[in-house]
């Protein structure tokens, strides 16, 4: 959930005409993280079907962090500006990891 308060927040301050392009894209993969973690839970069903939405939320984490790069490369912010940012996905792709490996044994 942080790390998407804070994909909303850092997008806020990208240029106008990117609002339905990879600002849209970028809240859209940041919000599905936590989404599909909750309803993978929500399910109550098998650890192997647990690990299967733990996957699709990985899926969307790396989408983000292309996004990510894409928009320091094209000059929307700064790698500082998105410092914050990359450490939370890099924190939020550690537990994924991890709890994927959980469940696949």
């Amino acid at each position: 959930m942080t790390l998407t308060e804070l994909v909303y927040h850092s997008t806020s301050q990208f240029p106008a005409e990117e609002r339905y392009g990879l600002t849209s894209q970028m809240r859209r993969a940041a919000a599905a993280i936590p989404s599909n973690i909750a309803e993978g839970q929500g399910r109550r069903s098998s650890d192997a079907d647990f690990a299967r939405f733990l996957s699709i939320a990985l899926g969307s984490l790396c989408e983000l962090e292309t996004q990510i790069e894409l928009t320091i490369r094209l000059g929307f912010v700064s790698r500082e500006a998105m410092a914050t940012v990359i450490g939370e996905a890099g924190e939020v792709g550690r537990l994924l990891n991890g709890l994927i490996r959980s469940k696949q044994h």
